[in-house]
């Protein structure tokens, strides 16, 4: 019975420590893709007391206690937020994802995305979100060619996704 008790007790008391463990990286493929609903959700909630933005590398969520937690995204891929827009933007180099708001909101767009060597990766029409940016994975360590087309207007720029490279692109003017 005493040992019973014992391995009650140690399982309780790991499960408490991994609870309260601060290191929330993501290591495991199975996680990737929780990562990237987290990521999505805060990009489409609506959250009053919670910020959620989104470096390079990591995805930081700050609650109403001004707590912070970080999420390590995938070594592989690269998010980015686009926000095309015709007359109003704001400057922006890290995507506050409960925070950032572009001009056309729930449109759709066409995207065409090339890598450097030319290679498609993106050709699709895609609805901006609520916030008016489009919330796009690509892969990491990459030079890419972007056009947007809305409503007979474009935009063209070009992007990277290296380790300190901007996560909010709020420059593609639709002309």
């Amino acid at each position: 019975m005493k040992r019973i008790l014992l391995i009650i007790v140690g399982l309780s008391l790991i499960t408490i420590m991994a609870a309260c463990n601060e290191d929330t990286s993501i290591e495991n493929d199975g996680e990737t893709k929780d990562i990237k609903e987290m990521v999505h959700d805060y990009s489409v909630g609506d959250f009053e007391n919670i910020s959620a933005s989104i470096t390079s590398q990591q995805l930081v969520v700050t609650d109403e206690n001004n707590k912070e937690t970080t999420f390590d995204l995938p070594d592989d891929e690269f998010f980015v937020s686009i926000a095309p827009f015709e007359t109003t933007t704001h400057p922006c180099a890290i995507h506050s994802l409960t925070g950032c708001q572009g001009e056309l909101v729930e449109k759709e767009f066409q995207v065409h995305i090339e890598d450097e060597d030319g290679n498609v990766v993106i050709d699709e029409t895609i609805t901006s979100l609520e916030n008016g940016f489009i919330d796009l994975w690509l892969p990491r360590d990459k030079n890419f060619n972007v056009t947007i087309e809305h409503n007979g207007k474009v935009a063209e720029s070009e992007i990277s996704t290296f380790k300190e490279d901007n996560t909010c692109i709020t420059t593609m003017q639709l002309i």
